[in-house]
């Protein structure tokens, strides 16, 4: 089997090709299960970190480009995972370059692999932006509207739709997944409105001050990055037929307030010195993340066995364990 991963050089898109890599096989729209014999990562730039992974090749160009796109999908994938995207913030400020990779590219990917004669297997990283307004509640749920109230929003939600249509038509057997926000992610600061999250605790424990852009009553539903790489796997084994007619499934993700992700940095410090943690709201970032659910509850992810984290506490630790060495030595 041979798996394409867009936005592969991501720091979820690395860490999912690894785990790949590290369970040798997967199954296919047709029930079987193959040994993973390719790995193609394409991004805007190239993926590093795969010297050593023979079966994996790393590929720059533009989600946008159809040709560049059918090229790398090729003939032969038999899986692809679509997490390409222009983040949130970043999609608002630019509203036509948003559009251009996030809903482009998205029409790009399906006709690929409608060109395909045998159809693939796919998985979407969508967002739980797709939800937003004053009357949303503190908890969406399965049966909660989809009320986008950003641009970035809309495009994962029109996404959503298409790729359910393409799965309708036997183009591909597609499933969405609405991720709650990634925390914590390794790296610098991105352009997404919710980059405070992982940075109010990866920048404190390296020792480096951070300034919050909302107050500490803000909530935020979150997975950690051990979590949403087992949700692909897991999203990617189910069956079609699990699924029905609705191929988009909601993530379970805990609420967490920024005081609270304050506290739990300070109980896992250990003895590192750390960072101080100032609370300085930005209108701006402060009123798009007031638009946004602090808590998810995906019944039917969670019956399908896609499971959250069980406190901030536990992603705190996560992110000790796995990445903080690394990311005081700017090893991203």
């Amino acid at each position: 089997m041979r798996v394409v991963i867009t936005g592969g050089a991501g720091f979820i898109g690395k860490r999912l090709a690894r785990r790949i890599l590290e369970r040798g096989s997967l199954t296919n729209a047709a029930g079987e299960e193959k040994p993973v014999t390719a790995i193609t990562l394409f991004d805007v730039v190239e993926a590093t970190g795969f010297g050593e992974a023979a079966m994996v090749d790393t590929v720059a160009g533009d989600i946008a480009d159809p040709a560049q796109v059918a090229a790398v999908i090729g003939t032969d994938a038999e899986s692809i995972f679509h997490l390409a995207a222009i983040v949130s913030a970043h999609a608002e400020e630019d509203y036509d370059l948003g559009m251009r990779i996030n809903l482009d590219g998205t029409r790009n990917v399906i006709a690929a692999a409608r060109a395909m004669a045998t159809p693939p297997k796919l998985v979407f990283a969508s967002s739980v932006a797709v939800y937003g307004g004053a009357n949303l509640p503190r908890t969406v749920t399965d049966g909660t509207p989809i009320t986008p109230q950003t641009s970035y929003g809309v495009a994962k939600a029109c996404g959503e739709q298409l790729l359910n249509d393409a799965s309708r038509k036997g183009f591909l057997d597609a499933r969405s997944l609405r991720l709650p926000t990634i925390c914590v992610r390794t790296g610098k600061p991105n352009r997404a409105a919710s980059t405070w999250a992982s940075s109010m605790i990866r920048e404190p424990l390296c020792g480096v001050d951070m300034e919050v852009p909302v107050s500490p009553e803000s909530g935020m539903a979150l997975m950690s990055p051990r979590r949403v790489v087992d949700a692909f796997i897991t999203a990617h084994e189910v069956a079609a037929s699990e699924l029905g007619d609705w191929r988009t499934l909601l993530l379970s993700g805990f609420t967490a307030t920024a005081a609270e992700m304050q506290a739990a940095v300070v109980r896992n410090r250990g003895n590192r010195k750390l960072g101080e943690i100032r609370f300085r709201p930005d209108p701006k970032t402060q009123a798009i993340v007031n638009g946004w659910p602090s808590g998810t509850k995906g019944a039917r992810a969670e019956a399908l066995g896609i499971h959250t984290d069980a406190s901030i506490d536990e992603i705190v630790r996560h992110f000790i364990e796995d990445d903080l060495d690394n990311q005081i030595k700017g090893n991203f």
